[in-house]
């Protein structure tokens, strides 16, 4: 079996999506860390990934980036049990998801609501409460879309994890550990629940990144 390396930074919510996969797969891989926020970007990392974002995955000589490529094909080249729905209108469902969640729910949820809340607060940084109460207005409007879209027994796409589970749960992970973000998913008990499964999932409490000390 060709070895598995994830190019990523430790914080990032789309290297844990990938990492997600890679655990519900049972696939084992070995981390470089890649910091796209820093100055200067390895030339050897540009190489693999030219815009310099993260995640990037190499599988043996093979090297593919985007976050959404990536868990699809871990899904595809690895055996275990499929992440992807076979029936045409619950996959289509799944991309709606997950495209919901980037496009309209990192930025607040993640950038602004638990960026400024948790991590600026772990590294000593004063939150600005302007931009969370942005966040939390645009979040609320992410979450109501997606509500009746949540119409899994457990998961959000039925009673399979899908990687829709996977992309929008990391996301999640960060919003609910903010207070504000928290109290804002108990108003939509269909994602509420749903969290409360996906919480404690192995692949999820794996992946925990942590916080960084200031």
């Amino acid at each position: 079996m060709a070895s598995v390396t994830l190019y990523g930074y430790h914080y990032s919510v789309y290297l844990r999506i990938v990492r997600m996969a890679l655990v519900e797969k049972g696939v084992s891989w070995t981390h470089v860390e890649i910091d796209p926020f820093a100055e200067t970007i390895p030339p050897d990392y540009l190489a693999l990934h030219p815009f310099g974002r993260v995640p990037t995955l190499k599988h043996g000589n093979f090297v593919l980036y985007e976050t959404t490529a990536i868990a699809r094909y871990v899904d595809e080249v690895f055996a275990g049990k499929p992440l992807q729905p076979a029936d045409v209108r619950a996959r289509a469902r799944m991309s709606q998801i997950i495209a919901i969640a980037d496009s309209y729910g990192y930025w607040p949820m993640v950038r602004q609501v638990f960026s400024q809340r948790i991590f600026n607060a772990a590294l000593g940084r004063t939150p600005d409460e302007t931009v969370i109460a942005d966040g939390l207005a645009a979040s609320g409007k992410v979450l109501a879309a997606l509500e009746p879209l949540a119409e899994g027994e457990r998961f959000l796409i039925g009673s399979a994890l899908s990687l829709a589970d996977l992309h929008l749960g990391a996301m999640v992970a960060y919003f609910a550990a903010a207070p504000e973000g928290d109290a804002a998913l108990a108003n939509f008990p269909r994602l509420r629940a749903w969290w409360g499964v996906m919480k404690d999932r192995r692949s999820m409490t794996e992946t925990n990144p942590g916080l960084p000390r200031a």
